[in-house]
């Protein structure tokens, strides 16, 4: 049993909500998850006292959050010392357009160069359009972002777009990634499905 560190940044709650599943699919492999927010980090806390860790942002204006910018940046030698992976949750990645796609994976690129941490492992997830929480001008905003790229544009309702199914495959394939790493066997009753699905850069 491996203690991994789940540490996200997130603005309206979907990454939230994928670094909840991603724990529960660790936790449902046998190891050990701790999630936290980035923007809200107990004051014990160290990157020293787990065996991996997975990093999570959401991208707001091609950017990811500062709170998660800030971790990775204050924990860098650490996070080179363990297992590592990073996953994104964007509306860029919520279309099978190229170009979206690409723009994804350029925010994930950008990040590695300006932090200088490279992660073990990426996944990048399709986020929601959470037209409920915005305020009147980020719902114009984000109506007319929306319209380019998923073409919700409906702002009565919520749309999400991230496929849980990629995000149980990238736990379980981190898992075992970590698993190797630290020479142990997956636990009893291990789920393997999608471990092939690793990197989704």
């Amino acid at each position: 049993m491996a203690s991994i560190l789940v540490c996200y940044g997130t603005g309206e709650g979907q990454t939230a909500k994928v670094a909840d599943r991603i724990g529960e699919t660790l936790a449902g492999r046998g190891h050990d998850p701790t999630v936290v927010d980035a923007a809200d980090l107990p004051t014990d806390l160290s990157v020293d006292d787990f065996d991996a860790v997975l990093v999570g942002s959401a991208i707001h204006m091609g950017k990811q959050e500062s709170s998660v910018r800030s971790f990775v940046e204050d924990n860098r030698d650490a996070l080179a010392a363990r297992p590592t992976g990073f996953f994104q949750v964007s509306l860029s990645s919520a279309t099978d357009d190229e170009e979206g796609r690409a723009e994804a994976a350029g925010y994930v690129d950008a990040f590695v160069e300006e932090t200088g941490w490279h992660p073990d492992r990426i996944g990048l997830f399709g986020g929601a359009l959470r037209y409920s929480k915005y305020g009147f001008l980020k719902r114009l905003v984000m109506k007319r972002i929306a319209k380019e790229a998923t073409g919700d544009t409906d702002t009565s309702r919520d749309h999400e777009y991230t496929d849980w199914d990629e995000v149980a495959a990238f736990a379980n394939d981190f898992a075992a990634f970590v698993e190797g790493r630290l020479g142990a066997a997956a636990p009893v009753g291990g789920d393997d499905a999608g471990a092939a699905a690793a990197d989704e850069s």
